[in-house]
């Protein structure tokens, strides 16, 4: 069955989570984080959360649009086409965030049909912490998991400025399970992720952008998370435990003060995973 359309426009209940020390710090060591921004309280400014940590504080929303049984989508068929996250201002110890979803599309596909839910996260002070758009694409009958539907992304033109590579550990699915809250069965169960027309176990897509965060701090924001202001990635393959990945940067432009950076991550078979990317850096 199609998925409902009358579905588009819909928003669902505000979600409140209170946030922990031990649980910014559960998310930042499930992609091998050590940024002592997020472990040494003692930083100037005190410990903030990794950016990323905002896919925990938006999760439960998250999952209310999209396994809305009204819309009906077959989860199994399900995967992550597009993630689009503004970062602007930190979360920390202690904040009470409120986030809030809303199914902004439904649209048909050559290969199936893609959900895009907005979502908007707001600490207890009414400060905006996080904006995001998430994407899914459900698969047609028969379609495998790695048929994502996405356009594919011209890699920009001449020689990166920065070349970084990552390792993907064995435990890295079950940890970063656990700390997120995406307990999706595909990513911690072979016998799942192969009914669902996988090889084994895939890495959370979400995972391997939170991989490319750190990159962007470590190497184009001087270590402070604070100047990550925007991660936009197009998912298009996935990333296997174990595997090593690669993220090459571009410079860009200038967009209202920020600095701006395509990138592309690929395997070291030089397969693409992710394409279109972007990072927005204040100065």
């Amino acid at each position: 069955m199609p998925l409902n359309k009358s579905c588009i426009g819909k928003e669902f209940a505000p979600v409140t989570t209170t946030v922990t020390v031990t649980a910014m710090q559960e998310y930042a060591r499930a992609y091998n984080e050590d940024n002592p921004a997020f472990f040494d309280a003692a930083q100037p400014g005190g410990l903030v959360a990794p950016p990323m940590f905002a896919v925990v504080v938006t999760w439960n929303s998250t999952l209310n649009a999209v396994m809305d049984p009204e819309v009906g989508a077959d989860l199994l068929r399900l995967v992550h086409g597009e993630q689009d996250m503004w970062f602007p201002a930190p979360i920390r110890p202690g904040d009470r965030i409120t986030s809030r979803a809303k199914i902004t599309a439904i649209d048909a596909k050559a290969t199936g049909e893609t959900l895009t839910v907005e979502l908007s996260a707001v600490n207890q002070d009414g400060v905006a912490v996080n904006y995001s758009v998430f994407s899914a694409f459900i698969r047609g009958a028969g379609r495998r998991a790695s048929q994502q539907g996405t356009r594919a992304d011209e890699r920009p033109r001449g020689e990166p400025n920065l070349t970084v590579a990552q390792s993907i550990d064995a435990d890295q699915t079950f940890r970063y399970a656990q700390a997120s809250g995406d307990r999706n069965p595909i990513h911690v169960d072979e016998n799942v992720a192969r009914m669902a027309g996988l090889p084994g176990i895939i890495v959370h897509g979400l995972c391997t952008m939170a991989f490319t965060s750190k990159v962007m701090i470590d190497h184009l924001c001087d270590g402070n998370p604070t100047r990550l202001k925007r991660l936009r990635v197009r998912f298009s393959r996935p990333v296997r435990p174990g595997a090593t990945i690669t993220t090459r940067v571009w410079p860009q432009a200038e967009r209202e003060g920020r600095r701006v950076f395509a990138y592309e991550t690929s395997t070291s078979e030089g397969q693409a995973v992710i394409r279109g990317g972007i990072a927005e850096v204040s100065y």
